[in-house]
């Protein structure tokens, strides 16, 4: 059960580390997005918070990769996989990487429920 989740996390954590670093240095070229996708995908750009947004993918998957912080990482690193997927669902119309980012993070923070059992018990 160990590799599974070393390779779930590796798995999580190298789309935000890539696209993250992506953002940056532009070394995959990204198809346009179209219609209500690229309105709300040009106003988070245009607004600065992709940039932030970004910034804070690659420190989260920096922190899964060496293992720092892991469980704190999986918590907050959670909405933005959810985010993600509700943008494929609800804005280009078919989820894609959403889904396996949502898995990935749901599987890794129930096998590491020990870490949250303090917060959800009385």
């Amino acid at each position: 059960m160990k590799i599974v989740k070393i390779v779930a996390t590796y798995l999580l954590a190298l789309p935000y580390l890539v696209f993250g670093l992506n953002y940056f240095f532009n070394f995959i070229p990204m198809p346009p997005s179209e219609g209500d996708a690229a309105a709300f995908a040009g106003l988070l750009v245009s607004s600065g918070f992709f940039t932030v947004l970004k910034v804070i993918e690659i420190l989260l998957s920096l922190l899964l990769i060496f293992n720092f912080r892991k469980a704190l990482a999986l918590v907050l690193i959670a909405p933005i996989s959810v985010n993600i997927l509700m943008y494929e669902i609800f804005l280009v119309g078919t989820p894609s990487i959403g889904v396996m980012l949502v898995a990935l993070n749901l599987f890794l923070l129930i096998t590491n429920y020990s870490k949250y059992k303090p917060f959800v018990t009385d």
